[in-house]
């Protein structure tokens, strides 16, 4: 087995005009947005899930609760759990076309146009 290469070439390998992007104040801005929703939306749908396991684990006296007919609270928190996932889904969607990528379409265009310069001064 080869051996991993050494810690400065790892840094070798990259795109220099991806490591210029990287430092640009609109590239750590695209991050924070991008972490500002996803880190709170997948800690809430955990803590989510996780009532739902802990209820059904130790409250098993009010998910047998009857809510009509046989339908009873776990399959309606089963069920939400459905719901809640495309819930997430539709809304990381939205916030993405309005905040995440107009920002990404412009330093997407920044690294074209870049790189383009980059590749005609090579020859």
């Amino acid at each position: 087995m080869a051996a991993p290469p050494p810690a400065h070439d790892h840094a070798s390998r990259h795109d220099p005009v991806y490591d210029r992007l990287a430092a640009e104040p609109d590239f750590l801005e695209l991050r924070k947005r991008y972490r500002g929703f996803v880190f709170p939306a997948t800690v809430a749908f955990l803590a989510w899930y996780l009532l739902y396991v802990v209820m059904s684990n130790w409250a098993t006296g009010f998910m047998d609760t009857k809510v009509v007919g046989n339908v009873n609270v776990a399959l309606v928190f089963g069920l939400l759990q459905f719901a809640t996932t495309f819930l997430l889904a539709w809304l990381y969607s939205r916030f993405s076309a309005a905040r995440l990528d107009p920002l990404a379409r412009t330093l997407n265009e920044e690294y074209d146009a870049t790189a383009a310069d980059d590749e005609g001064r090579r020859h």
